[in-house]
């Protein structure tokens, strides 16, 4: 547990200097921890005797998280077409080696993370207008990602303590036995009170802001719940050691890589801005 805190305090202060400096640094960084998540994914299919298009999703990652920063979305889609055609014709051309299964598998893989992993840079560099708060002046793409990540946070850690608590009625049992529903209950009040302190702090909409709240909640433990299941069918703990005390990339990023695109189109379509 120790480890964990330390772990996460170090990591919170990098994520503030990262995310607040932003530009090539902070793109740069997600391109890092998209091609370590991608390893990850490989590794943890590897373990059922699966290999994947190891080479094309890298190459596919470089692209996409580039075009992301490019802005160019029409770019991505291009990246992605490429990358699902040269996969698929991968499965023709070596069929003895590389399945029809392994392909969409791989596809699969390929743009859970770099879709995901994109659209931390698309949020992160929404808009150039800056946002006053009683914190100090930010971008308005910087204030959107802080509400995703610590959004999400709060999701995962009020629905810990709840769950460890007051938890008497699993969530979701085949997937992740530790999960409840009064922990749920607890994650999705705790993310409620963030969202609503941020909008308060940034003069957002507050219905707009509470309505957020709850979708966050559900967009992170549904994709906490995705993880756990590709953990769970590939036989693995963790996604990986990076991280001590939290796992790997995967397992650290899993409900973050829900939540940012979430929140990326929730902005676009109900104006919460005020």
């Amino acid at each position: 547990m120790i480890t964990r805190i330390i772990t996460g305090i170090v990591g919170i202060a990098l994520a503030v200097y990262v995310i607040n400096f932003g530009e090539w640094l902070f793109s740069a960084v997600v391109l890092l921890l998209a091609m370590i998540a991608w390893h990850e994914f490989f590794k943890a299919f590897r373990n059922v005797n699966m290999d994947l298009a190891y080479f094309f999703g890298m190459l596919a990652l470089f692209f996409m998280v580039g075009c992301a920063w490019l802005g160019n979305g029409e770019e991505s889609m291009a990246v992605i077409t490429a990358m699902t055609l040269f996969v698929l014709a991968k499965a023709v051309l070596w069929h003895q080696d590389f399945s029809v299964e392994q392909a969409c598998i791989s596809i699969a893989g390929i743009v859970y993370v770099g879709v995901a992993f994109s659209h931390l840079i698309l949020l992160r560099f929404m808009g150039t207008n800056v946002i006053a708060s009683p914190v100090g002046d930010l971008s308005q793409g910087c204030a959107l990602l802080w509400i995703a990540f610590v959004g999400t946070w709060a999701s995962d850690t009020f629905a810990f303590f709840t769950g460890s608590f007051c938890g008497r009625h699993k969530l979701c049992p085949e997937i992740s036995p530790n999960k409840t529903i009064e922990g749920f209950a607890g994650g999705m009040a705790g993310t409620v009170l963030v969202t609503v302190g941020f909008g308060v702090l940034f003069s957002f909409d507050m219905l707009g802001m509470l309505l957020l709240g709850i979708l966050i909640a559900l967009a992170a433990t549904v994709g906490d719940l995705v993880e756990s299941s590709i953990k769970r069918y590939t036989g693995i703990k963790d996604s990986g050691s990076l991280i001590p005390g939290h796992g790997g990339v995967l397992d650290r990023f899993d409900s973050i890589m829900f939540t940012v695109p979430l929140v990326y189109y929730y902005v676009q379509i109900f104006n919460i801005l005020g």
